[in-house]
C-alpha cells in the first residue's frame, strides 16, 4: 500500500468521524511512523517536544481507532490499514470522499506569490499558524512576519486574515508596492494614502477634509482620522494587514514616523477600548537597518514570527501532495541544493510533478539560465549588481571553506537577502544552489 494512499484513507475516514482533516503536524507523524520512525526522530525533524509530539500521536492513533472501530497504535497502524486496503479501495462511495488528488491525479499550482486558501500545497509550521490565529483575537494585538522573499509571509498573513474574517472581523491588507513614489516622498500625502485605503476597504466615504488639520500636523491628523471615524464607525474588530512594509526603509524619515505612529496606536490599546479594536500585522522581507528609535517603533513589541525554512518531514509530506513516491533519502538530496527553501522547493516539485524532469536533470540544470529556478536567482544577481559592496562581501563566503566574518552592514542584509546563515558573528552560504549559481557570475568582485 502506498503511503500516500495511507495518508489519504487515514484523512477522509478522521474527517468523516470528527469533521476535521488531518493537520501538518499529525500527516508528519503518520508519514514519519509509516516509515518506522521513533517519536524523538519525530520530534527532532519537527522542532517539538518528545512529550508534544507523543501527546499529538496518541490522540492520532486514538481518534483512528475509533474511526475504524478496532484499536490502532503507532505499533500497528501501517498493518491495520494495509489490512483493509482492499475494501477502502473497492469502495467506491468512500472513494468519492477520499481527496481526489491521490485517485485521480491532481491539479497543479504554478508556484508564484502566495499560495492559495484552497491549495492542497500549503505547509503549516506548527505552531504558526496557531499562534497567528490566536493572538489576532486579542484586543490590540500586534504581529509582526518577518522572512527573506518568498519564504511563504504572504501566505500566511492572508491564513490569519481569513480566520479573523471567520470570526465577523473586518480585514483591510495595504500592500506599499502599490504606492507610487512621489507619495512616499510626501508624508503628509501619504498618510492621507494610508487613511483613504482603509476607508475604501471598509466601504465607507472619504471624510479626510473633515479631520485633517495643518496645524495639528500629519500625525495626530491621522490618529484622529483613525479613532474618532474609522474605528469609531464599525462595531467589530479592525485588522490591519500591512504588506511589503521594507518598501518604507527607502524612505528613512517617513519610515521613522510612520513607525512611532503605528507604535503609539499599539500602546494605546493598553488603556483606551477604541484602539482595541485595531488589530496590526506587519509583514516585510528584510530586517530594520534604518536607525529607527527603539522606543518608538513596532519592531520589539507585540508577537514576532520569523518563518523558517521547510524541514525533511514538511518536505516530505509536500512531495506526497505532489505524488510523487518520495523517501527521506530524496528529501535530504534535494535539500543539500535548495534546502528547505518553500518556494525553491515548491518550484523543484511543480516540475517533477508534471514529469518535465527527473531528479538528476533538475539537478543538472539548477543553476543554469535556463534552469527552473532560473528566475528567482536572476533577481538577485540584479540586487547584487547593484550593490557592489554586497557582491563582494558574497563573493568572500563563495570563496571561502569555512564560515566568514564580514562588515556588520553586509552581513545583516546578505542574511536579511536569505542567500547566508548567520553562525554568531559569521556567516555561511545558506545552499548550494546559490555557491553554483553566483560563484562565476560574482567573480568579478573577487579581491
Amino acid at each position: 500500500m502506498d503511503v500516500e494512499i495511507a495518508l489519504s484513507i487515514a484523512d477522509t475516514l478522521i474527517a468523516q468521524k470528527t469533521g476535521k482533516h488531518l493537520n501538518t503536524l499529525q500527516s508528519n507523524i503518520f508519514l514519519s511512523s509509516w516509515s518506522g520512525q521513533k517519536y524523538e526522530e519525530i520530534a527532532e525533524a519537527n522542532n517539538c517536544s518528545d512529550s508534544h509530539i507523543k501527546m499529538v500521536g496518541a490522540n492520532l492513533w486514538e481518534t483512528l481507532s475509533i474511526a475504524l472501530n478496532e484499536r490502532v497504535t503507532k505499533k500497528n497502524f501501517r498493518a491495520v490499514l494495509e489490512r483493509r486496503e482492499r475494501i477502502f479501495t473497492s469502495d467506491n462511495a468512500f472513494k468519492q470522499q477520499v481527496k481526489p488528488s491521490f485517485y485521480l491525479g491532481i491539479k497543479l499550482d504554478l508556484p508564484e506569490g502566495q499560495v492559495p486558501l484552497d491549495s492542497q500545497f500549503y505547509i503549516e509550521r506548527p505552531p504558526i499558524e496557531s499562534l497567528c490565529n490566536e493572538t489576532i483575537l486579542k484586543p490590540g494585538s500586534l504581529i509582526r512576519i518577518k522572512a527573506p522573499r518568498q519564504m511563504g509571509k504572504s501566505s500566511l498573513m492572508t491564513r490569519a486574515i481569513h480566520h479573523a474574517s471567520q470570526q465577523g472581523y473586518h480585514t483591510v491588507t495595504i500592500d506599499f508596492q502599490l504606492v507610487d513614489r512621489h507619495i512616499l516622498e510626501n508624508f503628509d500625502l501619504f498618510l492621507k494614502w494610508f487613511c483613504i485605503g482603509i476607508t475604501k476597504n471598509l466601504d465607507l466615504p472619504n471624510r479626510i477634509n473633515d479631520y485633517w488639520d495643518d496645524i495639528f500636523g500629519s500625525k495626530m491628523s491621522c490618529k484622529d482620522y483613525m479613532e474618532n471615524y474609522l474605528l469609531a464607525q464599525i462595531e467589530q474588530p479592525l485588522v490591519l494587514a500591512l504588506e511589503e512594509v521594507d518598501v518604507l526603509f527607502q524612505y528613512s524619515e517617513l519610515a521613522d514616523d510612520f513607525f512611532a505612529l503605528l507604535r503609539s496606536w499599539h500602546e494605546e490599546a493598553k488603556s483606551r477600548s477604541i484602539w482595541q479594536k485595531l488589530r496590526l500585522i506587519l509583514a516585510h522581507s528584510t530586517e530594520v537597518y534604518i536607525p529607527l528609535n527603539i522606543n518608538q517603533s513596532p519592531f520589539n513589541v507585540g508577537l514576532p514570527i520569523n518563518l523558517l525554512e521547510f524541514n525533511s518531514a514538511q518536505i516530505l509530506d509536500l512531495a506526497l501532495r505532489h505524488r510523487l513516491n518520495w523517501n527521506l533519502l530524496q528529501v535530504k538530496q534535494l535539500m543539500e541544493i535548495v534546502g528547505g527553501h518553500p518556494f525553491l522547493v515548491r518550484i523543484a516539485f511543480y516540475h517533477l510533478a508534471r514529469q518535465q524532469q527527473t531528479l538528476e536533470e533538475l539537478f543538472s540544470q539548477a543553476s543554469t539560465e535556463t534552469g527552473p529556478f532560473s528566475n528567482y536567482l536572476r533577481r538577485y544577481l540584479w540586487q547584487l549588481q547593484e550593490q557592489p559592496q554586497l557582491a563582494r562581501g558574497l563573493q568572500k563566503v563563495l570563496a571561502a571553506n569555512t564560515s566568514v566574518r564580514l562588515g556588520f552592514i553586509e552581513m545583516f542584509k546578505l542574511h536579511s537577502m536569505g542567500l547566508v546563515r548567520l553562525q554568531g558573528n559569521e556567516i555561511t552560504l545558506r545552499c548550494e544552489l546559490y555557491r553554483q549559481y553566483f560563484s562565476e557570475r560574482l567573480e568579478q568582485y573577487a579581491e
